[in-house]
């Protein structure tokens, strides 16, 4: 059995969704904890872990062509970790296809990624894709050290099934951790220097829980909570689903000041029946009675979502369906996809499944919508004053970047630190950014 000597650098290439962003984050710290040590820029690292993403179509193809991409001059390869969904969904198969992958993990099961280092090291190749009882987060290292705008993972899995989804399949059933868990966490990472937190989860305003008087409470008394501490000046919250929206988490934008005016919504798609042929458990006026709600009590509120065109049977006139909600809409912000058929899900195999050049042709009109009105919404921001979390530094010589109360990208010139948060006045408007005036800092 050949032996591997330990590896002392490691890269993650983490793919996809912010939960993911969290993931590759948490694993790197594990690493860390091992006195390994992320690879100097330009050079090739020792371990690479690809933590990947099953929502795209091909997702699995593109890791065996990352795994390719990895081999070096000399024949031989890195210690590779395939992590994340794909591992999840196709672990097994990847171990057979992929011989220079030396450890195949799940996203339920990464926080055992040192052991399974240690069986690489000795030349065992290992899987592991269980969905344990055991949280991973109490395997986790504590954050040290964080940038000024910080994810923290409060809700896992999902339990409604979209027809088109393989999230319940990969990551599992709906799992809120802990209030107390929460609350610590936060606090570390606030001390850790974050300035703002991204509370995150597949269906994140499913999250219930008990605060530390034993009361049962949603997202927003979990915000609510974590709004007392002085030291964190914003809050946001993603991924949400749309029968998730209680009065409470409603309210919330109204009244919670700490609660950015941003929120990301997906409804997929404008018509009824495609919804339900999505078994998404929510009509289109359901889903604008809640826009509207929302808008009531927070009426400078920023609204994304996420939208599926091409979804098996979808006539043109559904689509066109699609397009009206938008207008009715106004989105600052969207994403949206051609519907990419993922296997094991009903939808893979729904009669009507609509051609590629239609997808492209409706993507297109769609996007041109989407575009249209993000552009119209950043221009009707030109002359406000607001205040931003300045994040990084800019490609310009004395040019910050940072990110506006409704999660737009605005760049400035000044006096300013990163993690400040600043007062500047919106200037200019791009479809994709704002420039702004620098007036005066509001928190150094």
């Amino acid at each position: 059995m050949r032996q591997t000597p330990p590896p002392r650098t490691y890269r993650v290439k983490s793919f996809g969704c912010q939960m993911n962003v969290y993931d590759g984050e948490r694993m790197a710290e594990l690493l860390a904890e091992q006195g390994i040590i992320p690879a100097p820029e330009g050079e090739e690292a020792d371990l690479v872990v690809l933590n990947t993403c099953h929502i795209r179509e091909k997702a699995a193809e593109k890791v065996y062509s990352d795994i390719g991409r990895l081999r070096r001059e000399d024949g031989t390869s890195p210690l590779i970790a395939v992590a994340g969904c794909v591992a999840q969904a196709e672990g097994e198969e990847i171990m057979k296809r992929a011989p220079a992958v030396s450890m195949v993990v799940g996203p339920q099961a990464y926080h055992r990624l040192p052991g399974m280092i240690a069986e690489a090291v000795e030349g065992r190749r290992a899987i592991d894709t269980d969905m344990p009882a055991e949280t991973k987060f109490d395997a986790l290292p504590d954050r040290r050290k964080v940038g000024p705008s910080a994810f923290l993972t409060v809700q896992e899995g999902c339990d409604k099934f979209c027809t088109y989804c393989v999230v319940p399949y990969t990551r599992g059933a709906e799992v809120s951790r802990s209030f107390k868990d929460l609350v610590e966490e936060a606090h570390k990472l606030v001390d850790a220097g974050a300035r703002e937190i991204t509370l995150l989860g597949q269906n994140v305003n499913a999250w219930t829980g008990e605060d530390a008087a034993g009361r049962a409470i949603g997202l927003d008394g979990l915000a609510r909570e974590l709004a007392r501490n002085p030291d964190l000046h914003r809050i946001r919250y993603t991924t949400s689903h749309p029968n998730d929206m209680t009065d409470g988490l409603i309210a919330a934008h109204g009244e919670l000041e700490k609660l950015m005016p941003f929120l990301h919504l997906p409804v997929q798609a404008g018509s009824d029946r495609v919804l339900k042929a999505m078994n998404r458990s929510h009509s289109r006026d359901s889903y604008l009675r809640i826009l509207d709600r929302v808008r009531a009590v927070r009426p400078d509120i920023a609204l994304s979502g996420d939208f599926i065109v091409g979804f098996p049977g979808e006539t043109d006139a559904e689509f066109e369906e699609t397009l009206s909600l938008v207008d009715a809409v106004g989105y600052a912000q969207c994403f949206s996809f051609k519907y990419s058929a993922r296997p094991g899900t009903p939808a893979a195999t729904m009669d009507g499944q609509v051609p590629a050049e239609v997808m492209d042709e409706r993507l297109q009109r769609l996007q041109a919508a989407l575009n249209r009105d993000q552009l119209a919404f950043n221009q009707a921001s030109v002359g406000k004053r607001c205040t931003v979390l300045v994040e990084r530094k800019g490609r310009h010589p004395g040019q910050l970047l940072g990110k506006s109360p409704w999660l737009q990208s605005v760049h400035f010139t000044g006096d300013a630190a990163i993690g400040d948060l600043v007062e500047v006045e919106l200037t200019e408007a791009g479809p994709n950014s704002l420039s702004a005036r620098l007036l005066h800092p509001a928190h150094a």
